[in-house]
């Protein structure tokens, strides 16, 4: 079953939060519980290096989420110039982590060049997951209890 939701979101530091909360829940409707804290990071990551490096102003970011059923892929596209690098920061760096962590703990990351912008994306692989409640996406019918 391949299942992908994606949300674009403004230049603002407010969309790492956003993105967050947008992804946390994408993964809760579909049953994925494992390694939910490596996730949060990795979305905070991705997203607040869009809006530092590559989000212009005026222009905004997406984040998209796709998971075939055991892998999960999640891409932020933004239309800034420039390929990210990951390095190894040293204990006196003040800066420079972000894509180290992302390295460290997706399963695989990359880099997709478009003729405007790029996309970073990154993997975890064989993720465990819930059973699928599909009726928590459902509205509940309101309870019509006889009155007193």
């Amino acid at each position: 079953m391949h299942l992908s939701q994606r949300r674009r979101f403004p230049r603002s530091p407010r969309s790492v939060g956003a993105a967050r909360t947008f992804a946390l829940g994408i993964l809760t409707a579909w049953g994925i519980v494992d390694r939910l804290d490596d996730i949060r990071l990795c979305v905070s990551e991705l997203t607040t290096n869009a809006l530092l490096h590559g989000v212009p102003q005026g222009r905004d970011f997406e984040l998209t989420l796709s998971t075939d059923g055991t892998d999960l892929r999640i891409a932020v596209r933004d239309s800034g110039d420039g390929r990210p690098v990951a390095s190894t920061p040293t204990t006196e760096d003040c800066t420079g982590r972000g894509l180290y962590l992302l390295r460290e703990l997706a399963d695989d990351f990359g880099v997709t060049e478009h003729s405007v912008g790029k996309t970073v994306w990154l993997t975890f692989k064989a993720l465990q997951s819930a059973p699928l409640d599909h009726h928590a996406c459902r509205p509940r019918p309101m309870d019509r209890s006889p009155s007193a």
